[in-house]
């Protein structure tokens, strides 16, 4: 790894991330790296893709940005550098409306909306870990989606400054994006393509957020 000499106590920081192999992908949230391997199912490039498409033809000749992953998002805190931050992560789907926060490298400072797509590898970190940087860093939206049993959370920030769930929606459903008024989102065509093929052989065990039984 390249990080294996490092003492365990130590945090890690995006400066310390460019130095890192290429050809890995991982993540630091809080300075602790957290490994992206291994890569994306095809149904999960199938969802990003289509989500990606109704996004970019929606945002066509408007302000507002939306990129897939691998795609940096730089997180620190404040008076730290980019350089400094101990949060890189790497959001299967980012919208950001400032295009100040665009550089060459990715985005410094919070998306406008998150979109991550559940496997077993990550359900937990996406589910848990990332919803409270997302909540503390000031995300506005954030779109959770389990391909094998095709549903969609979909959190919204509250005027406590909180993700709370607002919805949950199936294949048969059409969701606007609260930040993109008008934006109406086809899951029929978002899943369309997922089979029992596509499916997981470790299932995700974890319902959506704040439910226990649908």
């Amino acid at each position: 790894m390249a990080f294996a000499m490092r003492k365990e106590e130590e945090l890690f920081t995006y400066g310390d991330y460019l130095q890192w192999n290429d050809s890995e992908r991982w993540e630091i949230i809080d300075g602790l790296p957290y490994d992206m391997s291994p890569a994306p199912t095809s149904g999960h490039q199938d969802i990003s893709f289509e989500l990606g498409r109704q996004l970019g033809n929606y945002l066509r000749g408007k302000p507002c940005r939306a990129y897939s992953a691998p795609f940096d998002v730089i997180l620190p805190r404040t008076g730290e550098s980019a350089e400094e931050s101990e949060t890189v992560v790497q959001p299967d789907i980012v919208v950001i409306c400032d295009q100040k926060k665009i550089t060459r490298r990715g985005c410094t400072g919070a998306p406008d909306m998150v979109i991550e797509i559940l496997s077993p590898s990550t359900a937990v970190t996406d589910m848990k870990v990332k919803k409270a940087l997302y909540e503390r860093v000031g995300v506005r939206e954030y779109w959770l989606v389990h391909p094998d049993e095709k549903w969609v959370s979909i959190l919204l920030r509250d005027e406590k400054g909180k993700l709370v769930q607002q919805d949950i929606c199936d294949a048969n459903d059409t969701p606007e994006v609260s930040i993109l008024p008008g934006l109406m989102i086809e899951l029929a065509q978002v899943f369309a393509n997922i089979t029992a093929e596509d499916e997981t052989p470790a299932k995700i065990v974890h319902g959506p957020p704040e439910i226990k039984n649908r």
